[in-house]
């Protein structure tokens, strides 16, 4: 099978595509053919060679995590019902024509929807919904989203505002902007503008967000923390820019604001199960709308990992297996 394997740490140019033996799968997993890949940023750093102490991987090694596909086979203890079925999961070394997994991790993807949307929802339907259950997001509460017209900032957008919140939704130039305001956001902050986060506070209604949900970290999540009201919540669960938002504990506590990082998204398999149906099933009855900004062949996955690492692209970046 065709699969894409990053050879050293690097960038883009370091993915190349090579042929590997089909995998089989073992007792308890099926075997997928894939059909579409996710992508996520963060896939782009460890790549890079970022985090090596979280992330036990080196090359060269296949990259991945999401897909959509038809199971094709089953193993030893696997009901032959599965056999045939589309279906998402987050694999390890998924990109690939070919990948095997837990039946465990297997969630179907309805009828009505397509496997390409599908995809976009594998890992950012599970956070964006896990986030704003963390959060308790609920009707009433002004939210400030930081990248907003990512794949999750898409998503979280959309949710937030159906749950009643008065979405305030922070993105880069006259496109994505537009992209959120067309996605139901209440008002929009080009973060490309001087004094960004005064415009912001301004469109919260002055005394600041009952919740912030940053998923750029760094510089802008830094000061995007200063726009939480005091009592407020604030969730630091991206870090494109190279960290995570710098947030100091004690003006947390001082102003009574929760905190929330990446390690309150990390779920359980049931939990990432039942968060992931209810995206899919949110997105076949057509109230949920993933955006899906790039389609990439697999063999183009250098391509695909620049155009992430670009940020010219909205929504999603896929890979067709």
């Amino acid at each position: 099978m065709r699969a894409v394997r990053v050879k050293a740490f690097g960038g883009p140019e370091v993915l190349e595509t090579v042929g590997l033996p089909d995998p089989a799968p073992g007792p308890g997993e099926v075997l997928i053919e894939v059909d579409h890949v996710d992508t996520i940023f963060v896939e782009t750093q460890i790549r890079a060679g970022w985090g090596r102490a979280h992330f036990d991987t080196e090359p060269p090694y296949v990259p991945g995590g999401g897909v959509s596909g038809t199971v094709a086979a089953v193993g030893a203890g696997v009901a032959d019902g599965w056999l045939g079925r589309r279906v998402t999961s987050f694999v390890r070394g998924s990109y690939a024509e070919r990948a095997t997994a837990a039946v465990t991790s297997l969630t179907p993807v309805p009828d009505g929807l397509d496997l390409r949307t599908a995809a976009a929802l594998v890992h950012d339907g599970v956070t964006a919904r896990g986030v704003l259950d963390v959060t308790g997001v609920g009707a009433g509460d002004r939210v400030l989203v930081l990248g907003a017209s990512g794949g999750m900032g898409t998503l979280l957008v959309q949710s937030a505002k159906a749950r009643g919140a008065r979405v305030v939704a922070c993105a880069r130039g006259g496109h994505k902007l537009a992209l959120v305001r067309d996605l139901g956001a209440d008002a929009v902050v080009d973060v490309s503008a001087g004094g960004w986060p005064e415009t912001a506070r301004a469109a919260l209604g002055g005394s600041g967000a009952d919740v912030v949900l940053d998923g750029v970290g760094g510089e802008p999540g830094a000061r995007s923390f200063a726009l939480v009201a005091d009592g407020g919540r604030f969730s630091a669960h991206g870090a494109p820019t190279g960290g995570f938002a710098p947030v100091d504990p004690e003006e947390a506590e001082r102003r009574g604001v929760t905190v929330f990082g990446i390690a309150d998204v990390q779920f359980g398999e049931d939990e990432v199960r039942r968060l992931r149906t209810a995206a899919l099933r949110e997105a076949a009855a057509g109230r949920l709308r993933p955006v899906v900004g790039r389609v990439f062949p697999l063999a183009e996955a250098a391509a695909a990992h620049a155009a992430v690492e670009g940020r010219a692209v909205v929504g999603k970046v896929l890979l067709k297996a």
